[in-house]
């Protein structure tokens, strides 16, 4: 049993269903971010965490084409936390509201046995993107590149060290190029589970299939956390969002043709316990 989905479905609204919920101007999105499941302590600096942990909550803003404006912080700490480490939790989470115009207006924090974080950002928006609005026809495409934040995992569980500038600890989100790019995408999500499980959702919301236009390989369609972005658009806007991709330096990978079918996520679970 997917127990998210059956857990989601308890709750089944309108709201339900994007990478945030829309109400009137407003975009109202949530992401925990929890040791041992989404990151372990030792990988990555306290100041690191805490800046990653607010990147993955602004890119659901992000990708239903909404500015970020306030956030609300639940923080679980562990008993031995020292005040330093908690400055240093605190120097994260403003380095990422600083650079995003985002204000921290509440929260909540409580003691435990591990670090987890919780955000609700609150955004606004006058013209949202949701995940489904795809149509026969339309093509699909993803930003920057796919697999390495997957291949950097498995060096991590083995004891090695990746690069400081890798995706699994600081994220690329490509805010300009979206906002720009919005006017001509229909619809759009965040990879964070992985292009082929991301797609599937937009298989599922659609009720369409994909026809590949190129070979990817697994890492592509199954490297998470990449905080990529996927979207569909329509055939004859390709070149004006080129011409976007191009001036704010973003890769484009064209991979895909909406087609009627379904599409099923071939790669497992990213998490881990």
């Amino acid at each position: 049993m997917n127990k998210e989905n059956y857990t989601i479905n308890l709750f089944k609204n309108s709201y339900i269903g994007d990478d945030g919920a829309v109400i009137e101007d407003f975009v109202y999105s949530k992401d925990l971010f929890c040791e041992d499941i989404h990151f372990k302590r030792e990988w990555m600096s306290l100041e690191q965490i805490s800046y990653k942990a607010m990147l993955v909550n602004i890119s659901d803003a992000i990708v239903m084409n909404a500015h970020p404006k306030y956030a609300l912080l639940g923080l679980k700490l562990p008993s031995n936390i020292s005040k330093t480490e908690i400055e240093n939790l605190h120097k994260g989470f403003l380095k990422a509201c600083q650079k995003f115009g985002i204000e921290i207006i509440g929260g909540d924090t409580v003691a435990g046995d591990k670090l987890d974080i919780s955000i609700t950002i609150i955004s606004k928006a006058t013209n949202p993107i949701y995940r489904k609005k795809l149509e026969l026809g339309d093509l699909v495409a993803y930003t920057g590149e796919l697999g390495t934040v997957k291949k950097d995992l498995e060096k991590l569980f083995k004891g090695e060290s990746i690069e400081k500038n890798s995706k699994f600890v600081t994220p690329i989100l490509k805010d300009k190029f979206f906002y720009k790019a919005s006017s001509f995408i229909k619809a759009a999500v965040d990879i964070s589970d992985g292009l082929s499980k991301d797609l599937s959702r937009l298989s599922k919301i659609n009720k369409v299939g994909f026809e590949f236009l190129k070979d990817l390989s697994k890492d592509e369609l199954c490297s998470g956390e990449e905080y990529e972005i996927l979207f569909g658009f329509k055939k004859e806007n390709l070149d004006s969002i080129k011409d976007i991709a191009k001036k704010h330096n973003t890769p484009l990978t064209i991979f895909a043709k909406v087609v009627n079918g379904s599409y099923k996520n071939i790669c497992g679970e990213n998490h881990f316990e």
